[in-house]
């Protein structure tokens, strides 16, 4: 086992991060969950053992020490950090510090059931905590050449919310912050409503719809157009695809049927001038990938499941939540409402350097939609510059493995003496903004 060094937890709520400090990557990237499918009689399985060539992800059961973006049930955390620790990892926590990414405005109880499980479950030698936005802040300020703006807005579409973060000089603006209780599980849940009221039942398959959803979603820049083309059969369709569901004997995950199917939908125009999108062109161009005769049909023996407009009305969520009866603020208000928050010497600075990070900006076009919904919102004499981490899912983590690597890093930890000594409650005030 590794006997010394700094262990950097991004702690999701979808997936942990898990590495040592001075590291680009992480040596782990496991589901947060305990997971078992119904069709057998096997034990529980932690993090990685999700992820096997031979486990079976079909009906599987969840159990998440997460919920609505904060950790409920600390002994699922456990199970979960322990299988990371000494499996994975295999490191000596008695004799490392723990950099962990805890979620925004976590409760006081919260905050004081993760101290108990870091120090008295696992017993680390130190704690430091920290949050997404500003780590996301220090590694991509890392990048930029010196003497650049030391502001930005991070936009964390994570996987229980989506929050616009302020952050200047590596500290977030707590005050700042403005949620939009949409994230990757979510989107996730919508689309297997779809997918079940149209197709299939596949309520308790979680784990392959959300595969589905990541290799097949997209943000639509012209959303009446889209409607339109969608509705169309066969051929004419871009956005039409099949996804295999797995029957456990020649494969074991789904997957995608065609993937230059799934991709037809890249030939369309961007969508800016919706009113003549020039749905001839698109036709045409679909009639003449048609002749090359390999268009396969749905096999009704197997178990598959089409998808049309869904790929593009699921993601829709998060620009349009009112369309779903949801009284929240869009993406793009969402931003204008953190930004207004600031001092108007800042705000400026804060559009030109957006920050977009988690799963859920993977989407494709994504950061281009939500500059068109920004344009409008923002004063004509400001500029609106939206950068897409280099990998949204592993920002956070690398930020915190930067951190973790300052010759600072130990003055902002909290020892397990001090713990001991003066409790949690007091020791947190070290990590007070």
């Amino acid at each position: 086992m590794a006997s010394s060094g700094v262990v950097v937890l991004d702690n999701g709520g979808g997936l942990c991060k898990a590495g040592f400090g001075g590291e680009r990557d992480p040596a782990a990237v496991v589901p947060n969950c305990l997971g078992r499918s119904s069709s057998s009689n096997r034990k529980w399985l932690v993090a990685d053992q999700l992820l096997a060539p031979d486990a079976d992800v079909t009906s599987v059961s969840l159990r998440r020490p997460f919920d609505r973006g904060y950790l409920v049930n600390p002994e699922l955390e456990r199970e979960v950090w322990e299988r990371l620790l000494r499996s994975l990892l295999r490191v000596d926590p008695s004799s490392s510090s723990l950099l962990l990414v805890e979620p925004l405005f976590s409760p006081p109880a919260v905050q004081r059931a993760t101290d108990e499980l870091v120090f008295e479950d696992l017993g680390f030698r130190a704690l430091c905590v920290a949050d997404s936005p500003a780590l996301v802040h220090l590694y991509e300020a890392s990048r930029r050449p010196p003497g650049g703006a030391q502001c930005s807005l991070v936009v964390d579409c994570g996987f229980s919310f989506t929050h616009a973060a302020p952050v200047v000089d590596n500290f977030t603006l707590n005050y700042g912050v403005r949620r939009l209780d949409l994230g990757g599980k979510a989107l996730t849940n919508y689309l297997k409503e779809l997918v079940s009221y149209r197709s299939v039942n596949l309520m308790d398959e979680t784990l392959i719809i959300d595969d589905a959803k990541e290799k097949l979603c997209l943000v639509s820049l012209g959303i009446p157009r889209d409607l339109r083309l969608a509705r169309r059969s066969g051929k004419d369709n871009p956005f039409r695809c099949t996804y295999v569901l797995p029957d456990g004997i020649t494969h074991t995950k789904g997957y995608v049927k065609d993937l230059e199917e799934a991709r037809r939908y890249l030939s369309l125009p961007d969508g800016s001038s919706t009113a003549q999108c020039g749905l001839k062109e698109v036709i045409e161009f679909q009639d003449d990938t048609e002749k090359l005769e390999d268009r396969r049909k749905i096999d009704l023996t197997k178990n598959e499941f089409n998808l049309t407009n869904e790929r593009f009305l699921v993601p829709e969520m998060l620009f349009r939540p009112a369309d779903l009866g949801m009284n929240q603020a869009g993406l793009a208000e969402c931003i204008v409402r953190a930004v207004s928050s600031c001092h108007p010497h800042l705000r400026p600075v804060l559009f030109e350097s957006i920050i977009l990070t988690g799963g859920s900006t993977l989407f494709p076009r994504f950061a281009e939609r939500l500059e068109r919904e920004l344009r409008p919102l923002v004063p004509d004499n400001y500029q609106v510059k939206i950068t897409t981490q280099e990998d949204p899912i592993l920002g956070v983590w690398r930020g915190g493995s930067l951190l973790a690597s300052s010759p600072d890093f130990e003055s902002m930890c909290i020892t397990k003496s001090e713990y001991e000594e003066i409790g949690s409650t007091r020791c947190r005030r070290r990590f007070c903004r």
